[in-house]
């Protein structure tokens, strides 16, 4: 039996000296990766030489499509059987290939100079569109994703007008930009759909500058949104510092191609109020239906007309939209038991950004109505208690007990 120190014990059959036993071990690899590691590394990789052989037979082909056809054929001479050409010949050769190079080069001047003027001619167009919507569309929410998708136009009819002069063949243009399309598309995935996220909520308007939003984990005010990106001011939750809606004075940016993978929430754009609720405990033999009342009379003084005005505009809003149905203009209490209590719980539309003072308001004023003299005895207040029964006979049922089996 070997021990952990590497010596042998037990019985032998004859006696041979004591020797250490070298302990042979494995060299320990000084890193051991995941599979999902090696596998993600693997997928990037793959990607990048996707996309690296897509823009190498890109460039390829536009050079090909360049190069004048007399390149391709340039006499090298009748001696193809030849295995050992002199000298001279191959200078001769080098020669008439760098000339034909030259020539080529020479020849393709003018359709460089035609591709400078028509870049030059669409970048002035692009100021030009820029400059009137500026003047004419100023307060236009939409102006910058028109001015955008204008410039994005006018940029992409002057490269195929470019292509088309220095390749000269239409065939092979529409070829070659298919082909540096496909090799943009892989590269510029995220940033195309984060541009396309902008533009469509440039254009249905999901949110503004100002609205309090709910995209994935993030929750605030929206700050600034670019082309690619949106900024917003944090707002508190239940897994934050703040657990309250308010501010707590961060900012997050998060892509815009969260609008196309995302629920969004906008709790402003339209109607900037929001329903809340507000549990107070009373014990089962408190007048239930008395406290039902003095709750909703204490509410509807606290929150004033406010409510119902807000009512009303949430009401013209259902009925645009076909959703007419009956909607509270005053705070209502509605009863859930519990395990030792019933609760009234307090339901009232207040603004959405103002949700934590209306509630500290309406708790204060409440524990303050609720414990007044005028309600001794018809609202108590729930608590933890405990019942505790005697038995005038216990010595009988002890002795009951003992004898049972």
């Amino acid at each position: 039996m070997r021990t952990g120190t590497g010596q042998v014990q037990g019985r032998s059959t004859r006696a041979t000296p004591s020797r250490p036993v070298a302990r042979r071990t494995r060299p320990r690899p000084r890193h051991v990766a995941s599979g999902a590691a090696y596998r993600q590394r693997a997928q990037q990789q793959l990607r990048r030489f996707r996309g690296g052989s897509v823009v190498a037979v890109a460039i390829t082909g536009l050079l090909l499509m360049l190069t004048d056809t007399t390149v391709a054929g340039l006499q090298v001479g009748d001696h193809a059987d030849a295995v050992a050409p002199d000298t001279a010949a191959v200078v001769a050769e080098a020669t008439s290939t760098v000339t034909a190079l030259l020539y080529s080069f020479y020849g393709l001047l003018p359709r460089i100079g035609l591709a400078l003027v028509l870049l030059g001619i669409g970048w002035l167009l692009r100021r030009t569109v820029a400059a009137m919507l500026r003047r004419t569309a100023a307060q236009w929410q939409r102006r910058a994703a028109v001015q955008a998708i204008a410039t994005l136009l006018i940029y992409l009819g002057t490269a195929v007008a470019v292509l088309s002069v220095l390749a000269g063949d239409v065939r092979a243009m529409v070829g070659s930009v298919g082909l540096l399309g496909l090799a943009a598309s892989w590269a510029l995935q995220t940033p195309i759909e984060s541009f396309t996220g902008w533009i469509l909520n440039a254009f249905r308007g999901y949110y503004r500058v100002g609205d309090r939003i709910a995209v994935g984990d993030v929750f605030g005010d929206v700050y600034r949104i670019d082309m690619l990106t949106t900024t917003v001011w944090e707002a508190g939750g239940p897994d934050k510092a703040v657990r309250a809606a308010q501010s707590t004075g961060a900012l997050i940016t998060f892509p815009n191609w969260e609008v196309l993978r995302s629920n969004i929430v906008n709790y402003s754009r339209d109607f900037p109020f929001v329903w809340d609720e507000v549990t107070f405990g009373v014990t089962n033999e408190s007048d239930l239906a008395y406290t039902i009342d003095v709750l909703e009379r204490m509410a509807h003084d606290e929150l004033g007309d406010d409510m119902a005005s807000a009512v009303e505009t949430y009401q013209v809003l259902l009925r645009s939209e076909r959703l007419d149905f009956d909607v509270d203009a005053v705070p209502r209490v509605y009863l859930s038991p519990a395990d030792a209590w019933t609760n009234c719980t307090l339901r009232y539309l207040v603004p959405v950004r103002s949700r934590r003072a209306w509630m500290s308001r309406l708790v204060l004023r409440a524990s303050v109505e609720l414990a007044a003299p005028a309600h001794v005895g018809r609202i108590v207040g729930a608590y933890p208690r405990t019942e505790v029964r005697l038995r005038s006979t216990w010595a009988a049922g002890q002795a009951d007990a003992e004898s049972a089996p």
